[in-house]
């Protein structure tokens, strides 16, 4: 694929996962573009779809490949479990930790907030309850 095609399929992906169109996203992964991509602005698919709470959306792209740690953006965004969180997304959050989302990962580069600084903040109490729950440490 070169690499103009790419990048438009790049950035209709962060477009469909961003408003929740599954339908879209997978159309999107079978027409080649990358899960684990950026459009852009350096926003990633996943912390599109996990930021605004689109658990489905979040499954689809993990399970092609998305990795759940990876930072999104470039220093205005996050890890998706921290976009998640801190708006108290739980099912997305749910979906992020069963595919390996590390509940104690800061987000920019290890000296920003944590997820479960985030739920808290929110307050999103079942999301903080969740997060304790798969082994998040308070600050």
């Amino acid at each position: 694929m070169n690499r103009r095609r790419r990048k438009k399929l790049s950035k209709r992906l962060v477009l469909a996962a961003m408003f929740g169109d599954t339908a879209g996203v997978d159309a999107l992964l079978r027409a080649g573009a990358p899960a684990e991509t950026t459009d852009a602005e350096g926003t990633t698919p996943l912390y599109a779809a996990s930021v605004h709470g689109a658990a489905d959306t979040v499954r689809r792209l993990l399970a092609a490949g998305a990795s759940p740690d990876i930072e999104s953006g470039r220093g205005a965004e996050g890890t998706p479990l921290c976009g998640a969180a801190c708006w108290g997304h739980t099912e997305a959050v749910r979906a992020l930790l069963a595919h390996g989302a590390d509940p104690n990962l800061r987000e920019d580069h290890g000296t920003g907030g944590s997820p479960l600084d985030w739920a808290a903040t929110g307050p999103h109490p079942e999301t903080t309850a969740l997060l304790l729950a798969a082994g998040a440490r308070p600050s």
